[in-house]
């Protein structure tokens, strides 16, 4: 007697959560997708940090001078970078994912192929980081472009980006996974990103808060990453780069991996 054809999730459960190149492809799919509408994307992306940046930066640059002997443009910029790139790794892993996961049921019919769910989750992953980054590239273009700075070590921060991107894309997975409409997503915009920019010495150093809001704001993601983008926009680096980066690659493994059980009990149910 003949055995029934497996469905496509049926093997979710014991699949494997390494990464295959099978997520490529689906990488790609939504490059081609996004190619017809690159412009206004990266204009879309791009515009608002470098309106935060013109509007904070020469008008209240004007007024505050230099913070921690650093001119208040270049301690804004190092900031607005890391902000543009969490923003724009956070919607396309959460908007863009959800309409492809639950809206127009992409998913559903790229694990009709030998494709499995921990590739298509990668290839997000992948994507949303790879846009990110794409993003954050063009602040540093106008950040050289505008003389805000131009220290030789500004190309050690695309590498820093990359991570950041992939850090706030899986966290975003996770939200995804949760979700069950778009306005889900209204929670995890309004009570965990924009409060994080502002506690992670964007705008203003941590030492202006206090010390135990201090401490909170240390173990947060975005923290890490402007501590470890803005001394290299200064030139230099950060004596704890270690601890910070440390940090950012544990929030990348536990948003992964939460990511990816999360994801696969949505499929199971």
């Amino acid at each position: 007697m003949s055995q029934p054809a497996s469905l496509p999730h049926a093997s979710l459960p014991g699949a494997s959560s390494l990464p295959r190149w099978r997520f490529v492809p689906v990488w790609r799919r939504n490059a081609l997708v996004w190619r017809k509408l690159a412009l206004a994307s990266l204009i879309g992306n791009v515009a608002e940090p470098l309106l935060t940046l013109a509007a904070f930066g020469w008008g209240v640059g004007s007024l505050v001078g230099h913070v921690d002997g650093v001119p208040y443009i270049l301690f804004l910029a190092s900031g607005s970078v890391c902000m543009g790139v969490m923003n724009a790794a956070s919607f396309e892993a959460t908007y863009s994912s959800f309409s492809r996961m639950h809206v127009q049921r992409t998913w559903d019919a790229i694990l009709l192929t030998p494709t499995g769910l921990g590739d298509v989750l990668l290839g997000e992953l992948a994507w949303a980081a790879t846009k990110a980054l794409m993003s954050g590239s063009a602040l540093l273009l106008v950040v050289a472009l505008l003389g805000i700075s131009r220290a030789p070590t500004l190309l050690l921060v695309l590498p820093m980006l990359a991570l950041v991107a992939a850090v706030f894309a899986a966290l975003s997975l996770v939200v995804n996974a949760l979700a069950r409409s778009y306005d889900f997503f209204t929670y995890y915009l309004t009570l965990a990103l924009t409060p994080m920019a502002f506690l992670s010495g964007i705008f203003f150093p941590l030492t202006a808060m206090p010390p135990w809001l201090q401490k909170f704001a240390q173990i947060l993601p975005l923290q890490a990453a402007v501590q470890l983008v803005r001394p290299l926009f200064l030139g230099g680096f950060d004596a704890r780069w270690p601890l910070h980066l440390a940090l950012l690659l544990l929030y990348l493994g536990l948003g992964w991996w939460l990511a990816l059980a999360l994801t696969r009990r949505r499929f199971r149910a």
